[in-house]
């Protein structure tokens, strides 16, 4: 439960590195800095859509092709020094087109539905990482077996979250490779990746996804947009159903801390943790016995980023605006509201166009998640005003802790300052595409999956997923979800944790078909008759009827998906909280 889940927190933090001086954090690691200093609404919000890269269109006929390369680079995220007001530059890992600088955010992919990309995926990243990393985790130093394979501090593999790709070019998670390929993990199979592109529309993102070190990776700045478009989302935005590519904006929402010198801070490199350290439960390599310093139940920063800048703004015309949202924190759900109190209007979900648009005034998003709206700044009332994206969701969701109203409960700002130019206003129809097919319950396989809690060696919480049947199962036991090509599944995920949990299929876009509570103190994992429903099963919202890759699991409740499982491999599902995913909430599964 979460209260418990929290104790263990305290339990754990802090631990520093001993040894290995490789991971030592700069001078200054102890100082954080103090997010209220920081500035708000200075900053131009970046725009990824500015940032694109050009593909390759003769050297694969019939195809885009990319080389992309990842790397460290410094860049102002818009910190200033407290005293002085100087920038504060800040060491992240980028993704860049082979030869140009890597950025933070990566560059933007504009992909078009029936025209395969291929990527070479090259890493030129530093030897040592750049946070710590804790060897006790799945994936540390050799104890046998396939695990000599991860001893690599820095590794890394690409995941297109949503993409719709052969197990291969899927970036499983070890199929992880080293700047060269010196080295590689044991299912790395090769240097190019096939993106088929036969998906619709829709909003996707690429992030690093190796195995025990995902949530340090996309921390350090591995992550950028993937957008898919048709000859639909076209036509609407031709015809003025959608705003225009000018009045398009991609915004990836993520949550870090800093020291004082402006370099990342995340935990285990700075003494935080709460109690006597003499009650800490201490963590050691299994090999070195070495102290490390230990992962976190869930990570959350006190400063949001929106496409690399600290509390942007974005001067805006009175008009329609589409914004595509995703939150790509490790950790913390964002329930955004805009402080003019207005609507606005949802128009797709991770994996597309909803099939009408959904008037809103909150919208709940979990890691991983996107959500397409359309904002209307074009009230005469909103002229000259600036309007705040506002956040209230508690840490850890749901029942967590409240957030800060000057700094996590603020997101960016829009600033309706800018002349409204002869383009024409986008006005929405009352459908978007033809309806979205539904999956024919009939005959489709159910599972009966689990969420679950247990302790590892260390006696820290140990988040799973398992099957009812079996209870928690870790990522090395034996795979016990197997579709076979064509087959289609009901998912029936059975959270037994306090805890909310974005749970990501890999290689499929799924339904939502319902959510039910059941009792959860009677519930005992392995025991499938202990699953007792004491509510009626309640379809998704209107906003949550599209097609999903990542979906919120609330605790004490049983939440059924349906999927058609169309290519053979080897995928990989998970919990999308970050620190839970390296933590051993992931599981292999395989279409055969």
């Amino acid at each position: 439960m979460a209260h418990s889940r929290l104790l263990s927190r305290a339990a754990v933090v802090g631990l520093a590195l001993a040894g290995c001086t490789h991971l030592a954090p700069p001078p200054g690691a102890g100082e954080r800095l103090d997010p209220a200093t920081q500035p708000k609404f200075v900053h131009a919000l970046p725009n990824p859509l500015a940032h694109t890269l050009v593909p390759d269109v003769d050297r694969h006929p019939g195809a885009d092709y990319y080389e992309v390369r990842m790397g460290e680079t410094r860049q102002d995220l818009g910190l200033r020094d407290p005293e002085t007001g100087r920038p504060l530059l800040t060491t992240v890992w980028g993704y860049g087109a082979a030869g140009e600088s890597p950025t933070y955010p990566g560059p933007t992919f504009l992909a078009r539905q029936g025209r395969p990309a291929r990527v070479r995926w090259e890493s030129a990243l530093p030897r040592d990482h750049l946070l710590p990393v804790d060897t006790s985790v799945h994936c540390g130093p050799y104890k046998g077996g396939h695990e000599s394979h991860c001893r690599p501090y820095v590794r890394t593999v690409v995941h297109l979250h949503g993409g719709h790709v052969p197990d291969h070019s899927d970036g499983y998670p070890e199929a992880w490779f080293t700047p060269g390929f010196a080295e590689t993990g044991p299912h790395w199979t090769r240097e190019v990746y096939d993106y088929p592109n036969d998906q619709e529309a829709a909003t996707l993102w690429y992030h690093d996804h190796a195995m025990g070190i995902t949530r340090l990776n996309v921390y350090a700045g591995l992550a950028g947009f993937y957008l898919v478009t048709d000859e639909n989302e076209e036509r609407l935005v031709r015809d003025g159903a959608l705003p225009a590519r000018r009045y398009d904006i991609p915004l990836l929402i993520q949550d870090r801390s800093f020291r004082r010198d402006g370099s990342l801070a995340y935990a285990g490199d700075i003494e935080e943790a709460e109690g006597p350290a003499e009650k800490r439960r201490e963590v050691r390599d299994p090999i070195t016995e070495d102290r490390v310093p230990s992962i976190e139940p869930e990570f959350f920063g006190e400063t949001i980023l929106v496409n690399g800048k600290i509390w942007p703004v974005l001067e805006v015309e009175p008009r329609r605006y589409r914004l595509r949202l995703l939150n790509g924190s490790n950790a913390r759900f964002y329930r955004l509201t805009l402080s003019s109190g207005q609507p606005f209007h949802q128009i797709g979900t991770d994996g597309g166009l909803l099939d009408a648009p959904v008037p809103r005034r909150q919208l709940l998003l979990s890691p991983a998640e996107r959500a397409d709206v359309v904002v209307d700044f074009g009230d005469p009332a909103l002229g000259g005003r600036t309007v705040v994206l506002r956040n209230d969701a508690p840490t850890p969701f749901p029942d967590g802790d409240p957030v800060d109203p000057q700094t996590t409960g603020v997101v960016m700002a829009f600033r309706v300052t800018l002349a409204r130019s002869d383009a024409r206003d986008a006005v929405l129809p009352a459908r978007l595409r033809a309806p979205i097919p539904r999956h024919d319950t009939a005959g489709a396989t159910t599972r009966q999956l689990t969420l679950v809690e247990e302790k590892d060696d260390y006696g820290r919480v140990l988040p799973l997923l398992g099957t009812a049947a079996q209870g928690g199962l870790r990522w090395d036991d034996a795979i016990t979800e197997t579709p076979r090509v064509g087959d289609t599944e009901i998912w029936s995920v059975i959270n037994a944790t306090g805890d909310a949990h974005p749970i990501h299929l890999h290689l499929v876009q799924f339904l939502i078909l319902d959510r039910q509570p059941f009792d959860r103190e009677a519930f005992e994992p392995g025991k499938p008759k202990t699953v007792k429903p004491t509510g009626q099963r309640t379809p998704p919202p209107k906003g949550d009827a599209g097609w999903k890759d990542t979906a919120v699991m609330q605790p004490g409740e049983i939440t059924r998906v349906i999927a058609r499982f169309d290519l053979p491999g080897l995928y990989a599902w998970h919990c999308h909280i970050l620190e839970h995913e390296d933590h051993e909430m992931m599981r292999p599964y395989r279409v055969k």
